[in-house]
């Protein structure tokens, strides 16, 4: 073997272009908003789960930490850990669920609301940006492109 090293390809060249995997590319375009949203994020003292994190307990209210995780598509550890960190800064509380001793639900604080409402404007910018990537006559199509992806793949009941 010689000491050259290959010329790897950028985003959208080689495989990494409209040539490679469609499961591929999906990543590769996820890994990229994901990085835009962490760079957009971080002057308001968030992270993207974080930010994931304090949305969907503001959207479904009081949510435990299992339903978190469904729902952010993370492990229960992982949701445990960005919740620790939120409830440490004071953008969350957990309580335990009057029906069930054991399970701790969550619930956003008035630092928590403050928190959000100064990063989403940074998220809403990425999200714009997103958008102008795709012919407006494409963006509902898209959208139920990627829903169809989600529940039809992710459906636990679909033969391989």
């Amino acid at each position: 073997m010689s000491g050259k090293t290959a010329k790897l390809p950028r985003a959208g060249e080689g495989k990494r272009g409209v040539d490679g995997h469609l499961a591929y590319l999906l990543r590769q375009a996820h890994a990229a908003v994901r990085q835009a949203l962490e760079k957009a994020l971080a002057p308001a003292g968030i992270t993207h789960p974080q930010f994931v994190a304090l949305t969907l307990v503001r959207a479904y209210g009081s949510l435990s930490g299992a339903e978190l995780a469904r729902l952010a598509v993370i492990t229960p550890q992982t949701a445990n850990t960005i919740t620790s960190n939120l409830v440490r800064m004071g953008a969350l509380t957990r309580s335990p669920d009057p029906s069930h001793g054991k399970v701790l639900r969550l619930a956003l604080t008035e630092t928590g609301r403050s928190l959000l409402a100064r990063a989403r404007p940074h998220a809403e910018a990425v999200e714009r940006d997103l958008a102008a990537t795709l012919p407006a006559e494409l963006e509902g199509p898209m959208r139920q492109w990627l829903v169809r992806v989600a529940t039809d793949l992710g459906d636990p009941s679909r033969e391989r």
